[in-house]
């Protein structure tokens, strides 16, 4: 018989798992009879949402019309640090109705952070590393001196999570090397799958009762890996490359062999950073998507079928789910869509 694996016996599975390895596995009848009865809002450091959706604060994926468009659709927008308009919307606030949170660098003026405080928005401090004593320091500081909600990130696992709670992170990017052009794991060797890193920071978060957001960051392809996310623990999914090359995403549409582009490219990449600075990022071209509702539509579809399935009414049940199988690869290949 198949054995089916809790959430406990998959953080302690001999291998390190990513989404394309696990599967939920629904066990019960489910009283849900249309999509419509279940409930995909949460709230989430102080923000009501009406889907678990967090856009990263890549320069190709988060500038304040995405922002703007994601806060109209119940979602969060974190406008990349990069953004040129954004020292002209923190001084005065136009058009900055649907901005709830901003990305910053080790190295931000203390009158960005300020300003931040004063608009009342969510501040993630951006960087490749949690683990890291600057960060940490960066983190207290700030935490000293004003009100705010702070996002850090990136961890692989749950061991420093106290220190993080200790020095004022109100929630935390989960993920390493998991993203689309990411090639951290690659140049470094550092890294694990998504579901594992998930599972050792959420049950850090259980044994030592820590008020911390989790935030799958990386590796997040369809609607499917949402609906694992949230029931490995998650509180909300971080999306780079779903969004990416929406209409609402930074950058010019391309035209190249008759087809429609946009850029993406990864945070560290040679684009964003200095040319004798390490490289941690790629660029691609993703074909044009047009409007990002279309993705968070079928996103939100995808998210309430698999509540469906799983006979669970709200965010808070998925999260209780305690039924995942692990699978081969010839498994996963067969649930593929054939062409």
């Amino acid at each position: 018989m198949m054995k089916v694996y809790s959430k406990s016996e998959l953080n302690s599975y001999h291998l390190s798992l990513t989404y394309d390895d696990i599967s939920l596995v629904p066990r019960e009848i489910s009283r849900i009879v249309t999509r419509t009865e279940v409930d995909t809002k949460t709230e989430f450091l102080g923000v009501n949402l009406n889907l678990p959706v967090v856009s990263s604060p890549m320069d190709t994926v988060t500038g304040i019309d995405m922002a703007n468009k994601l806060d109209e659709l119940g979602c969060l927008g974190i406008v990349n640090r990069f953004d040129s308009s954004l020292e002209k919307v923190l001084s005065n606030g136009s058009g900055s109705q649907g901005i709830k949170a901003v990305s910053i660098g080790l190295t931000a003026d203390e009158s960005v952070v300020e300003k931040i405080a004063g608009n009342n928005w969510i501040l993630c401090i951006d960087t490749a590393n949690a683990n890291n004593e600057t960060v940490l320091k960066k983190t207290e500081e700030i935490k000293k001196k004003y009100n705010i909600k702070i996002i850090v990130g990136n961890v692989a696992s749950g061991e420093t999570l106290n220190d993080l709670v200790n020095a004022g992170a109100d929630a935390l990017r989960v993920g390493i090397g998991g993203g689309s052009v990411c090639t951290t794991s690659v140049q470094t060797g550092i890294g694990i799958g998504q579901v594992s890193s998930l599972l050792d920071v959420f049950f850090a978060r259980e044994k030592h009762n820590l008020k911390i957001n989790i935030i799958a960051d990386g590796g997040i392809k369809n609607p499917g890996d949402v609906a694992k996310a949230i029931a490995l623990g998650a509180d909300t999914v971080m999306l780079g490359r779903l969004l990416a090359g929406t209409r609402e995403a930074p950058g010019e549409v391309i035209k190249y062999n008759d087809q429609l582009w946009k850029k993406y490219r990864g945070s560290a990449s040679f684009g964003v950073k200095m040319k004798n600075e390490f490289i941690e990022g790629e660029e691609t071209m993703i074909p044009y998507k047009g409007s990002v509702e279309n993705v968070i539509n079928a996103i939100s579809d995808g998210l309430k079928s698999a509540m469906s399935y799983m006979n669970r009414f709200t965010l808070n049940e998925l999260r209780k789910v305690e039924s995942f199988a692990v699978l081969s690869n010839s498994s996963y290949l067969e649930r593929l869509p054939k062409k």
